[in-house]
């Protein structure tokens, strides 16, 4: 916005759709309006006696006026106070994190909204001013949104101690759903705080369980994406032998393969090799990831397995090389770690948590930067970044083709039923 500001709306001035505004206060833009200024903008409705609102207004020198947004004498003081933070992003989460679940939703949503864009490292900087009973009662707290609670359980993985895995342990093999809200970050802060044994829970509740849903799987690979690259907490040999343990799962194999080649772990050519052999109808999509796994991999052995595969199914080959450039490791691109917390509002599994420049725990709306699954569609195989997308992906074929048989279904019904005499249609034909 070119200018926003504080003000109210002068006693008698309202009509059917405008009043006139008297500013309090300048927060940006005071070369445009200023204090004790009038200004008649749309508003509709009757307003409180001595509302504030917050007026925002873009284009000069004319300027358009944005609907006028009340708000409570608090957040007009939280507002001012926001304009005198200092530059320092951590001094500048000390004073939002007094305000996470604060009573009046907008601040605690714009408190929210700061964490979103802070990357992990200002998050362990503010480890003393975390309160980890409040967060333990947030993380239960089956009411909030995953997105919230994701971020509330990064933070205790900054902060928690080892005695709270007990708690989180419970959560983790809870049937409740709504108990394990915001799984993916529930893992890797049980992680954090068991060190490497707290993997062989993991192992096998969601990994080696075949029964475990899709989404809780796809979960865990997301919190050992982030564990492996900058969890700091558990060694990468140790993350490997976990992710290794999808790879007996023909049907999800592809989620991990893309994270095999980035961490140059290639002692898996026989796996991969037995793996696009026996793929089938249900298991196909692995092929394209194992060619690009053989491409990235430098050893002659890849070289050969390549070779063989080619002679198996030209096709696969063709489209791993002819759409995904040849693999490169690269540590920074390898966690699918959510850019902004705020993006993390529905049930769905999302990436957890930030690679270097990443943000802390989420996705952002509309991130600039490309996270993870991206990067894997686009240099290592048909991987997918949602449980939702990987199911839209793999059946967007079958989508395609059912069109295509109803449209000809349909033409030849309309041409056999005399329809392409209709006059109305005569109003399509080219003259």
């Amino acid at each position: 916005m070119d200018t926003v500001a504080i003000a109210k709306i002068i006693p008698g001035s309202e009509t059917d759709s405008t009043a006139q505004f008297r500013v309090n206060s300048v927060i940006s833009g005071d070369k445009l309006i200023k204090k004790e200024q009038t200004l008649t903008i749309n508003y509709f409705g009757k307003p409180k006696e001595d509302q504030n609102f917050v007026i925002m207004g873009v284009d000069p020198p004319e300027l358009l006026w944005s609907s006028p947004l009340p708000v409570s004498d608090v957040a007009v003081k939280y507002v001012e106070a926001i304009q005198q933070l200092p530059e320092e992003n951590v001094k500048r989460l000390e004073f939002f994190i007094n305000y996470l679940e604060h009573p009046e939703s907008l601040l605690a949503r714009d408190a929210y909204d700061e964490f979103a864009s802070a990357p992990y490292s200002e998050i362990i900087a503010l480890k003393p001013k975390m309160d980890r009973k409040q967060l333990l009662e947030w993380v239960q707290d089956t009411n909030l949104p995953p997105d919230r609670k994701r971020l509330y359980l990064v933070m205790l993985g900054v902060c928690g101690e080892k005695e709270d895995t007990r708690l989180l342990e419970k959560m983790l093999t809870s049937d409740d759903p709504n108990r394990r809200a915001g799984l993916d970050a529930m893992i890797a802060c049980y992680i954090t705080l068991m060190g490497d044994s707290g993997l062989d829970l993991i192992d096998k509740q969601f990994l080696q369980n075949e029964k475990s849903q899709y989404a809780d799987t796809y979960a865990a690979i997301m919190a050992l994406r982030f564990h492996g690259t900058d969890g700091g907490v558990i060694h990468k040999e140790r993350v490997l032998k976990s992710m290794r343990l999808i790879l007996d799962r023909p049907a999800l194999a592809d989620l991990v393969i893309p994270d095999l080649a980035r961490w140059e772990d290639w002692s898996q050519i026989e796996k991969l090799t037995g793996l696009f052999k026996s793929a089938d109808e249900k298991s196909s999509w692995v092929r394209v990831p194992v060619i690009n796994y053989l491409r990235a991999c430098p050893l002659p052995e890849a070289e050969k397995a390549m070779a063989e595969l080619k002679e198996l199914d030209p096709a696969a080959y063709k489209r791993a090389t002819r759409f995904f450039p040849i693999p490169k490791s690269d540590d920074s691109s390898s966690v699918p770690c959510p850019k902004k917390v705020r993006g993390i509002v529905s049930d769905s599994v999302e990436p957890l948590l930030p690679s270097k420049e990443y943000a802390a725990v989420g996705y952002a709306d509309s991130a600039s930067t490309e996270d993870y699954s991206n990067t894997s569609r686009g240099s290592l195989g048909e991987t997918s970044n949602s449980p939702t997308e990987t199911a839209s992906n793999r059946l967007s074929a079958i989508s395609v083709v059912s069109m295509f048989s109803v449209t000809l279904w349909l033409a030849m019904w309309l041409f056999l039923g005399g329809a392409g005499n209709s006059p109305w249609l005569a109003l399509f034909r080219r003259r």
